[in-house]
């Protein structure tokens, strides 16, 4: 018996989760919230094995709530459920810590294979998702550890940004402005050929990779 957890703003959805995960043999639905706000605080108390989880929820983001969820559950499988189909919104989501990634059309049938594959160990992912997540990978990446192209101060900008620091803090670290953070970021996303923060700390990550001789095997 698989123990699932729901957490999704959209009643109809939420209702239809919790109807299928009770039809089903070997599935368990202990619990359904409309908020991350609302899981953070009731789902550790019930530890489901497996959460299914919006991303554009009120409040806190699913994306964040998975990062926190991790903390306090780190057994726990976490799917995304969404209707985004974006590199940033999957790369985000898979740093935060979510193990798969499904999109809200999956039939029933694709959910529960999911959840079953997840909580074995898998990675499940619908298959559009997982060809955005194959050609992010084959993008070429640079050959230098220390991005010629870039500046001293945008070298230092990235690598801030490759350990997760928001722009605040590479601010504060770098005691410049949010302001001229962006203005790096801005120059930094240019010159790697980039188009978000996700993209540009994959290309970074995979760079160091490749002067070093090993794989990267930083977690998304």
């Amino acid at each position: 018996m698989i123990t699932v957890a729901i957490v999704e703003d959209d009643e109809g959805l939420r209702l239809s989760l919790m109807s299928m995960l009770e039809d089903a043999r070997g599935f368990k639905c202990l619990s359904a919230f409309r908020t991350a706000e609302e899981a953070l605080t009731e789902i550790p108390k019930r530890a489901p094995e497996v959460v299914l989880m919006d991303i554009n929820l009120p409040g806190m983001s699913g994306i964040d709530c998975v990062r926190k969820m991790r903390e306090l559950l780190p057994q726990c499988r976490v799917i995304m459920i969404t209707v985004y189909r974006d590199n940033e919104k999957i790369f985000e989501a898979l740093r935060a810590g979510a193990s798969g990634y499904l999109l809200k059309r999956a039939t029933p049938k694709n959910i529960l294979d999911s959840i079953t594959d997840v909580h074995q160990g898998g990675s499940p992912m619908s298959s559009e998702v997982a060809r955005k997540v194959v050609e992010a990978f084959q993008q070429p990446i640079i050959k230098t550890e220390e991005h010629p192209e870039l500046s001293s101060r945008e070298q230092e900008v990235l690598e801030l940004l490759a350990k997760g620091l928001p722009d605040k803090l590479i601010a504060d670290k770098l005691d410049i402005s949010k302001r001229t953070v962006r203005f790096h970021l801005g120059h930094i996303y240019d010159k790697l050929h980039v188009r978000s923060r996700t993209e540009a700390v994959l290309k970074h990550s995979a760079a160091k990779a490749a002067v070093s001789g090993h794989p990267s095997n930083e977690s998304c």
